[in-house]
């Protein structure tokens, strides 16, 4: 596997990924993402809102401070935390779930040991993961809001909204990106696990009936998903919960998970895919039922269920640049070079002109490059040999690179050199879009 520290130096070096805050020492579980890095981070969404966008799909963009009420009714107010133990030597916290047990911690908890200071843990609290605040100049119970630890609850109290301003048929969904935060104890491996972090999530609502079967076809589909965009099939899994793993509203869920290295298994959590039932609906909206295509508040029909696929995108991000990170030689050169699907690579494109200050092959480049920044994502290069242009492109993962060069001059003919097999062929610019076009196709 990769090492993290290659990745990390990467996206640093090259204008992907920066740590958050760092001028001021940095700031645990926060990143920034410098102009490569939302690029793809874009590309990354924009792919996501391609697959889900069907015409029974309707997109929502919901507020990032939610009532407290909101959460209290879906029970993250009184559930939603991890256990904490805190060293009585070094006083650093720690998650309880993240420290090695063994035999005797059952018995004698006081034999358990700070992976810091081997100091002594003390007993196991549950310590709530949601960022609180204030809305309005009182700081009182009365104004009490939080930071969205997720998205979904989003969808699930705009669900009567979408209902009433579309009148849609089941099955339908509702489907949207934003950020979630959560005060993560420890927060740890680059992206994997921060404190602000987006998430692209779909809520399916569907008949009970047919909830089983819209699962499997939704975990087959968001599979495929990661695999046509360039992940390696034999990286990636399924983890279906059994009973005792699943949370308290679901009667199903299976993970995809990635081969990112990060434990002695190498594969953790890409995407969650659960069945929710219909918890989240009955505690928002008591009474109402799904009556002759209308939502309503009547008993005497059913709550629908809901099917909700779940990924981080910045875990998807972690995973495409892990994947595409590829080491090998050309000409007897080593090369490091992202092996990023075109449709997600933050450049599709580059222009060089072959001698930067001979005039003529000057404008004829920029001529060239003016026309393809019109149609895709094209960077201009035209510092230091050309060898080495190449290289800054193939590590950045721009799958094109086109040269003008003296013949160019003579027969209006360019060079498109491939990122991934570094080969070159000759073809005339006016054919340049409709060439790139269908690649990205």
């Amino acid at each position: 596997m990769i090492s993290f520290d290659l990745i990390i130096s990467l996206s640093k070096r090259r204008g992907f990924i920066f740590p958050g805050s760092e001028v001021y020492g940095g700031l645990a579980g926060t990143w920034d993402y410098g102009p490569l890095g939302v690029l793809m981070k874009e590309n990354i969404k924009r792919e996501w809102w391609r697959a889900m966008l069907e015409p029974h799909i309707y997109p929502l963009d919901s507020a990032i401070l939610e009532s407290a009420k909101v959460l209290e009714a879906s029970g993250h107010v009184r559930n939603f935390s991890d256990p904490l133990v805190e060293c009585q030597k070094c006083k650093k916290r720690f998650r309880d779930d993240h420290i090695s047990h063994t035999p005797g911690d059952i018995v004698n908890p006081n034999t358990r040991r700070c992976p810091e200071c081997d100091g002594n843990l003390g007993e196991v609290r549950r310590f709530n993961l949601m960022f609180k605040t204030h809305a309005g100049a009182v700081e009182d119970e009365s104004t009490v809001v939080y930071l969205r630890p997720e998205t979904a609850q989003g969808i699930f109290i705009n669900f009567k909204n979408v209902v009433d301003a579309f009148h849609p048929k089941l099955a339908f969904g509702i489907a949207q990106i934003g950020k979630a935060f959560r005060n993560e104890i420890t927060s740890r491996n680059f992206l994997f696990r921060s404190r602000e972090f987006e998430q692209m999530e779909l809520e399916y609502f569907c008949d009970p009936q047919n909830a089983e079967q819209y699962f499997g076809d939704i975990r087959a589909m968001r599979m495929k998903w990661f695999i046509d965009l360039g992940i390696k099939k034999e990286n990636l899994q399924f983890h279906d919960y059994d009973k005792d793993e699943l949370a308290h509203y679901a009667s199903a869920t299976t993970d995809i998970e990635y081969r990112y290295g990060l434990s002695e298994n190498e594969f953790s959590e890409l995407e969650g895919i659960a069945n929710r039932t219909d918890f989240d609906l009955k505690n928002h909206f008591k009474g109402y039922s799904w009556i002759e295509g209308e939502f309503v508040a009547k008993d005497s029909g059913f709550v629908p269920y809901v099917i909700e696929p779940s990924v981080g995108v910045d875990r998807a991000f972690l995973a495409f640049l892990i994947d595409a990170y590829t080491e090998d030689e050309v000409g007897g050169e080593k090369r490091t070079f992202l092996k990023l699907h075109p449709k997600i690579a933050p450049v599709k494109v580059a222009v060089f002109p072959l001698v930067g200050n001979k005039e003529n092959i000057t404008a004829k480049a920029k001529e060239v490059f003016n026309d393809l920044r019109k149609h895709f994502t094209t960077r201009w290069d035209d510092i230091g040999n050309i060898g080495k242009r190449y290289r800054r492109q193939d590590e950045i993962g721009t799958p094109w690179c086109v040269t003008i060069d003296y013949q160019t001059l003579e027969d209006d003919t360019v060079t498109i050199r491939d990122r991934d097999t570094a080969r070159q062929e000759r073809v005339v610019i006016t054919d340049l879009k409709n060439l790139i076009s269908e690649k990205l196709a």
